[in-house]
């Protein structure tokens, strides 16, 4: 628990030191839910953070269980969005889809070639099917990679939502609960899904450096030439999340 204070403390002293260039999402120690919730009020309201970056799974417990509705009950209170950001897969998992190859070939299969992609749509969906944002309508979360695949089996995925009697279509807790982002994958096919499927409003531009090459450079060419107007260009490039920023209780 003390970790994710010092952690926190060290990344908005480095906010502070430049705010110009640097914003920030607090580290939550998920292992202990009203902690971690405590500690988002803190990290938001006394240190000016933005909101926390979150992994799927904790120990054995996905991100729908309940014992995390503490945090999901903060962030609603707040305004604040959570970054639902990519995890490996279980072990299992890894073993019987991703193994029998050399261990470079593997470990990519299993991360960012795609296993990282699958893990956190699939937790995506589990806080939909689950019933997550019908009990927190005002909960906005943040997943990277131009929707981590579920922006484009969408219209299946919708089958999902009347076996688990929803009260909405799942479109609509993708168009009202969830921002994506590029995660610096340049592609303008997927800029087109996106926004046709979500909407440009629910896009934030963003790269992946250092870990993406093409985050080290055309991402501002990529913007610039995208076809966009003047004022989707803007929203992406920063004025939603400036949007989303302003909306924080602080």
């Amino acid at each position: 628990m003390r970790l994710q204070v010092e952690t926190n403390n060290a990344l908005a002293d480095t906010v502070r030191s430049d705010p110009e260039h640097f914003q920030g999402l607090a580290a939550l120690a998920t292992t202990s839910p009203p902690a971690a919730a405590e500690e988002l009020r803190r990290a938001v309201t006394e240190l000016n953070l933005d909101g926390a970056m979150l992994y799927g799974r904790t120990g054995e417990r996905n991100l729908d269980d309940p014992s995390f509705w503490p945090m999901f009950e903060m962030a609603q209170q707040l305004h604040v969005p959570l970054h639902l950001h990519p995890q490996s897969p279980p072990l299992a998992v890894r073993e019987h889809y991703y193994s029998g190859y050399p261990p470079a070939v593997s470990a990519g299969f299993a991360t960012h070639g795609i296993g990282w992609h699958y893990d956190a749509g699939v937790q995506f969906l589990r806080l939909v099917l689950s019933g997550v944002f019908d009990r927190f309508p005002g909960l906005q979360l943040v997943i990277g990679h131009w929707g981590e695949l579920v922006l484009f089996y969408l219209d299946r995925i919708q089958q999902l939502a009347t076996a688990a009697a929803l009260p909405r279509p799942l479109t609509d807790y993708v168009r009202n609960n969830l921002f994506v982002t590029p995660s610096g994958i340049l592609s303008r096919r997927y800029l087109a899904w996106a926004s046709e499927v979500i909407g440009v409003d629910r896009i934030m531009f963003a790269t992946d450096y250092p870990f993406e090459a093409s985050s080290q450079s055309g991402a501002r060419r990529f913007l610039e030439q995208a076809p966009l107007d003047e004022h989707e260009r803007e929203q992406i490039a920063s004025g939603t999340w400036q949007r989303l920023r302003e909306g924080i209780r602080r």
